[in-house]
Order: structure tokens, then C-alpha cells, then sequence
């Protein structure tokens, strides 16, 4: 995601972070899968997160 371009819809910022969690998402029907990261886009300024992207949607089949 190219953030340079992006506005928060919360509070009009232009700053932004990526982060991600620590628990990865994983198929409802595979509990055991190892599953992908979440790399989530935050505004710096309201701490709105205006993206979430899974780093490898390949280990979700």
C-alpha cells in the first residue's frame, strides 16, 4: 500500500504505520494451520486502521 497517498476517512491525517499481530489468521476448518500474518495500516493521528492485508493469503488453502 503506497500510504503517501492515502487520507484517513477518520481525521483527514496523512501519517501512517504498518503493524501487525501477533496471532495469525488461519481457516475456520484448519485449526491447526499455521495460517498468515496480518499487516494492518494505522493513522498516526486517531489510531484509525484504514487497511488490513494478509502478508501470505497462499497459506490460507
Amino acid at each position: 500500500m503506497n500510504t503517501s497517498e492515502k487520507k484517513c476517512t477518520d481525521c483527514g491525517g496523512t501519517s501512517f504505520v504498518q503493524a501487525s499481530d501477533f496471532i495469525n489468521l488461519r481457516p475456520l476448518d484448519k485449526k491447526m494451520a499455521l495460517g498468515s500474518e496480518r499487516v494492518f495500516t494505522v493513522c498516526l493521528d486517531s489510531g484509525e486502521v484504514v487497511s488490513i492485508k494478509v502478508k501470505n493469503p497462499e497459506k490460507l488453502l
